[in-house]
Parts: C-alpha cells; structure tokens; sequence
C-alpha cells in the first residue's frame, strides 16, 4: 500500500513555476507548495502473499489497485 503525491499533477504545477520564473519572478521568492493531491495505491498481490486481508472499503477507496 502506498499513499504519495499524484505525479502528473505536480508536473503540470511545475508548468507554473516555470511561468512565473520566465515572466520574471525572482525563484526565491516563489513558495514552496505541498502537493494538492495525493494517490491511494494498493498492491494485492503483495497483500495476499504476506496473508493480508484488505478491506473492501479501503479497496473502493484506492486510486488504483494492483492485482
């Protein structure tokens, strides 16, 4: 199971980054952002070798569910 940032997300807010850096800002005084949004990743193959039971509603609650 894995609970990370959603990457082609913070792609696209790096686009901004980039325009603002190119419009003039100076890059030090941009602030850091926290990703805005996060991905629920659920392995089953892994959870059923290690004798795991994942519970149904942690599985429709997944972005994505590896079997």
């Amino acid at each position: 199971m894995s609970y990370g940032p959603n990457f082609p997300n913070m792609f696209r807010r790096s686009a901004d980054f980039v325009d603002k850096i190119l419009r003039g800002a100076k890059p030090a005084d941009i602030p850091v952002e926290q990703p805005t949004k996060l991905d629920l990743v659920i392995n089953l193959t892994t959870a059923k070798a290690l004798g795991l039971t994942i519970p149904p509603m942690l599985l429709a609650r997944a972005d994505e569910v590896i079997e």
